[in-house]
């Protein structure tokens, strides 16, 4: 499947939530507008069985689904593709294990030089942030407004922000060359389809 040029990239809130709740909120942001889902899951319980049902909703919606951090499980299941940070393992080692035609993003933070490297190497998209403080990341370092500008004007794959976005200031980083707003919170912190809403009027601005 092909990972969009522009939208929503929905990333799962799974803490202290059943796996029907997780699966019940994708669904509804997907409806709202999120046109990429990531299964990102710090203290899993049952990560095949979640990842998979992710699967299949994402498919039976036409929505890639993305694994972070673990390329096994991308595998595992026959994921859309991986998110890799900076501890996450090789983006070749990636590609092989999962076929040329997967997804392979990374994490660059705040530095564009990293997303060139990642770029010559066949990744996907790259992406730069915490922008904004963010609950679900307090401690990642800051990337600046700037740092999306340089990306834009240098980079031909596309760019996601990520870290404390909001429908208030995600226009802010699309303005700057942001091409994905990827969402944790804002979207799963209060009723996911309407959030969804909020953050897809941004792209039609």
């Amino acid at each position: 499947m092909r990972f969009p040029n522009a939208g929503l990239y929905a990333v799962t809130q799974t803490e202290n939530k059943s796996c029907e709740q997780v699966l019940a909120e994708v669904a509804a942001a997907i409806k709202g507008g999120a046109v990429v889902v990531q299964y990102r899951d710090k203290n899993p319980i049952d990560a095949v069985y979640l990842a998979t049902e992710l699967l299949n909703l994402c498919r039976s919606r036409n929505v890639p689904l993305i694994i972070n951090d673990d390329v096994e499980l991308a595998a595992q299941i026959g994921a859309d593709g991986v998110h890799l940070g900076k501890h996450d393992g090789d983006i070749q080692q990636a590609k092989q294990r999962l076929g040329e035609n997967a997804i392979i993003g990374v994490s660059c933070y705040n530095d564009v030089n990293l997303a060139l490297a990642a770029q010559q190497q066949g990744v996907t998209y790259a992406a730069f942030g915490r922008f904004f403080s963010s609950s679900s990341k307090p401690l990642a370092a800051p990337a600046q407004v700037e740092t999306l500008r340089e990306a834009k004007s240098k980079l031909k794959i596309p760019i996601v922000a990520i870290g404390g976005v909001l429908p208030e200031n995600g226009g802010l980083l699309l303005n700057a060359g942001a091409d994905l707003l990827a969402v944790i919170g804002g979207i799963f912190d209060h009723d996911a389809e309407a959030s969804a809403r909020a953050y897809q009027a941004l792209f039609k601005a």
